[in-house]
């Protein structure tokens, strides 16, 4: 397989039910995402490619339509948005008999599109055409902004979390730094740095690395935030034993004003 080959969705479906037994019969999806690319060895740079919106990697949007073919054959289930677990058919079903049930669920699935039905169990977790839609034009307006104003809504997002002190450093000689903000956690304070990244694609290992390097001699505590999505060689490196950790990325979802704001935040 070449190094950026990424495997087409129903190759996925396999690891997927696989992840999940591993995991115990349930996971979210960032645990399912975490398992698959450690038994398919997946690099770092397969990681890195993403989707041409550049809103997700193209492992994610695959495992996408790998879960819901699942849940399309009745092998899985999500009680819970995010949270997966199988199903008895699941827990017994064959490599041989996942391929038929899969090829039965796409013939019908395209037959209900024929005849111009509603198709609702195509899609689980973007089944909002109209929200994807607008999270797209909203991610679109992101790229445009200016540098200087991704700072300052950045800095509006950390102030509506809570934060307080909110500074934009965001000047040349800042080393990497674009702001700071205190945050308050029951008793105790302390400053928590962040740097803005706004582009399509993936942050590697070696972007929170770096990060991690300009925070030296100024605090432990920082906050990536980007409109692209994190490998999980950037996840495990914001964990890394020894190193400065505060958490790990997240998809978090901002309401403001007559306005939501939607992209990932990584806590390292």
């Amino acid at each position: 397989m070449a190094s950026q080959k990424i495997p087409p969705y129903h190759e996925l479906m396999w690891p997927a039910l696989t992840a999940l037994k591993e995991l115990g019969g349930s996971a979210t999806v960032k645990e399912m995402y975490e398992r698959v690319v450690e038994d398919e060895h997946f690099s770092e740079e397969q990681q890195t490619v993403s989707t041409k919106d550049g809103r997700m990697s193209e492992i994610e949007y695959r495992l996408h339509w790998a879960r819901t073919h699942l849940k399309g054959i009745g092998a899985i289930e999500n009680s819970v948005r995010g949270v997966w677990s199988l199903t008895d058919k699941g827990k017994t079903i064959t490599p041989e008999q996942m391929r038929e049930d899969t090829k039965a669920y796409r013939d019908d699935v395209q037959h209900r599109r024929k005849m111009k039905q509603a198709d609702d169990d195509v899609t689980d977790e973007a089944s909002d055409e109209g929200a994807d839609a607008s999270r797209d034009q909203l991610i679109a307006r992101l790229l445009a902004v200016t540098p200087d104003g991704f700072e300052r809504l950045a800095q509006r997002l950390l102030r509506e979390a809570g934060f307080a002190n909110v500074t934009v450093l965001g000047k040349r000689g800042d080393g990497g730094i674009d702001g700071v903000g205190v945050y308050r956690l029951s008793l105790v304070s302390f400053p928590v740095y962040f740097q803005c990244k706004r582009y399509k694609g993936t942050v590697t290992a070696g972007a929170v690395r770096d990060f991690r390097g300009a925070m030296a001699g100024r605090g432990e505590k920082g906050l990536l935030i980007t409109t692209g999505s994190f490998t999980k060689d950037a996840q495990n490196e914001a964990n890394r034993d020894g190193a400065y950790t505060l958490g790990e990325s997240a998809w978090v979802s901002w309401r403001l004003p007559n306005l939501e704001i939607s992209r990932h935040l990584g806590l390292i």
